[in-house]
């Protein structure tokens, strides 16, 4: 199902349509009626411009802001969610007409957990308490998936599209940071400030970290480890700057300890750790934790640094489970969560329910300044345990399969490459997925279109390198494929 370039006679037929029903409705004033040739305009750009089109949602990703209209009770985000739409519909289009997809990407491994992950998505929207919000949830998913991943993966079998894809996510992305920063400093860089700057192009600070931290080890591969011209080495050394700063001026101690992670990740990568050492160092670390969690816990217990303007401060708060309202709130979700996978281990509650259901699973010894007795502010905090409450223990598992298959098929992918910007590439790309997989143990936003490009696209790119750009790849299976 390659992408294949427009046909000319098409784009001029097109063109005179969109032509004549703008003069129609201008000339009997009817204005609202141009909207049918913006869509069909849309439609028209979709379908004969497709690369074009997933290139534009790139680049609209990190700039959209979420629209609700109180009297649909609808809530739906510009410019991205009615694009991804129309390309949903269009991969679906594709796959009935053509009758089959790419199969190397199709049948790779972290293609097949994917599949799963939705699969079980699907059947426990079945037995979904709140059946609408669950189908939902698989829909979001779906269009996320199929365009994010599947149609980008195609993309990425044109070399150039990689760097492409990486640009046109970071120009606007640090557009976004400097009108964060500029708000910041208007509020004396505070960290209760730092809560909401960045609105509206992100709801809080804590999903504008998670995406900040992705892009990091991406900007700082473009500075220094990728052949370039010079002229964008020095833009992308300015931008990796800009996202350190904003990173730094988040406060946000999820997104810092996922860069420490990816950064562990890249070294055991680079000392080639034979797999018998890091599975014995897993398990090793995992029984010391076993063995020492009573004092850890009181140690964790003692310590009553509330997070702070003062970054050391901040820092040392990351482990405050005594007095720490975000902390102590994030224990709350978790615990309502288990309590919810308890009650209902194997299928859970539904997809997406969690937020509406989750507040009689609360305790009061449990709440906090920040809870609510309705239940209504947020999710579970967490991309692993939100699905254990939802879809069960397979759900769970799903999601854990697909944040292991990842890493491997980059640790993979990492040592057979011949390319050596290929390799760094690959290198920068999983250390992007390793934070954003590290912080769903405290944080979840698949459901979000900033997050999903990214995740599903790295995802993507990883699963291509592999497939395509391989040791044992040739031009012929690109050509072919």
């Amino acid at each position: 199902m390659a992408i294949k370039p427009p046909n000319n006679k098409h784009v001029i037929i097109a063109g005179i349509l969109f032509s004549l029903l703008n003069v129609l409705f201008i000339a009997t004033e009817n204005f609202w009626g141009l909207l049918i040739p913006l869509g069909l305009a849309l439609i028209a750009a979709i379908v004969l411009a497709l690369d074009k089109v997933l290139l534009f949602l790139v680049f609209a990703t990190p700039l959209s802001i979420f629209y609700y209209n109180p009297d649909l009770r609808l809530g739906f985000t510009l410019p991205t969610e009615p694009v991804l739409f129309g390309l949903m519909l269009l991969f679906f289009f594709r796959l009935l007409y053509y009758g089959k997809f790419d199969r190397k990407v199709a049948f790779h491994p972290l293609s097949l957990v994917i599949l799963f992950s939705i699969f079980w998505m699907f059947v426990t929207s079945i037995s979904s308490q709140i059946p609408f919000v669950s189908f939902k949830s698989v829909i979001g998913r779906i269009w996320f998936v199929s365009v994010f991943f599947y149609f980008m993966s195609q993309l990425f079998k044109d070399r150039k599209r990689i760097k492409h894809f990486f640009w046109l996510y970071l120009i606007p992305l640090t557009l976004v940071i400097i009108y964060t920063l500029y708000i910041h400093g208007q509020n004396g860089f505070s960290k209760d400030a730092s809560t909401w700057v960045m609105f509206p192009f992100f709801k809080e600070h804590t999903s504008y970290g998670a995406i900040l931290a992705m892009y990091l080890p991406i900007s700082f591969g473009l500075a220094f480890m990728v052949k370039q011209n010079v002229n964008l080495k020095v833009v992308a050394m300015v931008i990796f700057l800009i996202l350190t700063v904003g990173l730094i001026l988040s406060f946000t101690r999820a997104a810092w300890l996922s860069i420490v992670a990816a950064l562990i990740v890249a070294f055991l990568v680079q000392i080639k750790i034979r797999k018998e050492a890091l599975g014995a160092m897993i398990v090793v670390l995992l029984v010391g934790v076993w063995l020492s969690w009573g004092s850890i816990v009181k140690k964790f217990e003692k310590n009553d640094q509330v997070s702070s303007d003062d970054l050391t401060e901040h820092v040392e708060s990351i482990s405050n489970v005594s007095s720490d309202a975000s902390n102590l709130e994030r224990v709350n979700r978790w615990k309502s969560a288990f309590r919810m996978f308890a009650e209902r281990p194997f299928l859970g509650h539904g997809p997406g329910t969690y937020m509406f259901l989750y507040a009689p699973y609360q305790k009061p010894h449990d709440k906090t300044i920040i809870s609510t007795n309705g239940g209504d502010m947020g999710n579970a905090h967490s991309e692993y345990i939100g699905p254990l409450a939802e879809s069960g223990v397979l759900g769970m598992l799903s999601i854990l399969a697909i944040a292991l298959v990842t890493l491997i098929t980059g640790v993979k992918v990492y040592y057979k490459m011949p390319d050596p910007e290929l390799k760094m590439i690959a290198m920068t790309t999983l250390m992007g997925l390793v934070t954003y997989w590290t912080h769903g143990f405290l944080n979840n936003f698949l459901e979000m279109d900033k997050a999903s490009c990214p995740v599903w696209g790295f995802s993507a790119l990883l699963v291509v390198l592999d497939v395509y750009y391989g040791s044992s790849a040739t031009k012929k299976d690109l050509s072919e494929n």
